[in-house]
């Protein structure tokens, strides 16, 4: 579709590049001027009723993804997609796992991934990324 966010809207994160990805509650309503173009999910289970295209992540709440490298293509996905499409990432709550998975696709912007947590706190929400293993999983992601 190549639309873009709009970066001043709630919960849009500006990459280094200049791509704009949103993260948010899943429990958040979707207006129809604000739908994304691809959704990536992070839940237990697969997320249903979702009318666009979407890739879900197996990711416990407060945990890590289940399969790690499953979760690295579907983050690619999502990064490669946010160059033309409006991404948005959500999990239940939208800061741990969203903003875990928010500070991966920085580490694939370019963002080092020491720095990739400070980032998405800055740009996003001041809480993303809530434990200890969940900041350990951003430090390690490959970029």
């Amino acid at each position: 579709m190549a639309a873009e966010w709009d970066p001043a809207s709630p919960g849009v994160l500006v990459l280094p590049s200049g791509r704009a990805v949103r993260g948010r509650s899943l429990a958040a309503p979707v207006a129809p001027a604000e739908r994304p173009d691809f959704g990536l999910y992070l839940s237990e289970q697969p997320p249903t009723g979702i009318p666009w295209p979407f890739a879900w992540i197996r990711w416990r709440d407060f945990r890590t993804p289940s399969d790690p490298d499953a979760a690295g293509q579907a983050l690619l996905e999502a990064w490669r997609r946010s160059a033309d499409e409006r991404v948005e990432v959500a999990c239940r709550g939208g800061r741990g796992r969203t903003g875990t998975a928010l500070a991966c696709l920085g580490v694939l912007d370019g963002v080092p991934a020491h720095d990739a947590v400070g980032f998405v706190r800055r740009g996003y929400d001041r809480r993303a990324v809530e434990t200890p293993w969940q900041r350990r999983y951003v430090a390690r992601f490959p970029g």
